[in-house]
């Protein structure tokens, strides 16, 4: 029985150490309730109180809280809030020089209209019927008719300067590009094309010249190599459209 008594002992005296010990609320957190951290009851009553008072969350976190050091992302976050306050509707007006900012809301009046005039009286029927009449108007159009000149179209001058006409030449040919008409015997056709063709910078120049030197039945200078009578790759194409369109 004695056994008994001593191991019943034992194992209470064990499962009371494996138990975790409770704090006693009373003394740990006197005057403090439940979700107020380290701050008691009154001072989060206070911090709300001036909240409300001031309509300023700023405020009220800096009755609790210590100030931070200069240079630290705290002062910095203060700095922030301060600034954003000052500018609030209603808030400081230091950053705002002295002028409270508008607050923007559609339930806002509409703005007072400067200088409403109406419509302008060139758009106003009565204001311009009372500076001139219907037949003043008229008159103003017939003596704005009577000053218009009318020139008529005169032919164009002919030409007068001397030279190839590669337009005519264009109408007057019907052989197509690259279609041998002329024939033609050398060596060195190629090379002789490129170097008398690089001296123009337009293909048009180029047949002016072709044709002047004595045209597709002579081409000394080996501009027409292929014998269709049209001078480094010129093309008649377009003045042929042209006359037909």
């Amino acid at each position: 029985m004695i056994k008994r008594t001593l191991l019943a002992m034992t194992a209470g005296g064990l499962l009371a150490a494996c138990q975790p010990a409770i704090p006693d609320s009373g003394s740990v957190n006197s005057g403090r309730g439940v979700g107020f951290g380290d701050g008691s009851f009154e001072a989060e009553q206070r911090a709300r109180d001036a909240a409300l008072a001031n309509d300023s969350i700023d405020s009220a976190i800096a009755a609790t809280t210590p100030a931070p050091a200069d240079g630290s992302p705290e002062a910095t976050a203060a700095e922030t809030a301060r600034v954003l306050a000052a500018t609030r509707p209603g808030g400081a007006s230091a950053l705002n020089s002295g002028v409270t900012p508008v607050n923007a809301s559609p339930s806002n009046p509409p703005p007072a209209a400067v200088n409403a005039v109406g419509i302008s009286n060139e758009n106003n029927f009565d204001a311009v019927s009372g500076q001139r009449s219907i037949q003043d108007d008229a008159a103003r159009v017939a003596a704005n008719r009577a000053q218009y000149e009318v020139i008529q179209p005169e032919a164009l001058p002919e030409r007068t300067a001397s030279g190839p006409n590669i337009v005519a030449y264009a109408l007057q040919s019907n052989q197509q590009v690259g279609q041998q008409i002329y024939s033609r015997i050398g060596f060195n056709k190629a090379r002789k094309f490129e170097r008398a063709c690089s001296q123009y910078s337009h293909a048009d120049q180029a047949q002016i010249a072709f044709l002047a030197a004595g045209g597709p039945e002579k081409d000394r200078e080996g501009m027409d190599p292929d014998g269709d009578g049209f001078a480094c790759d010129w093309d008649p194409t377009p003045f042929r459209r042209a006359a037909q369109g």
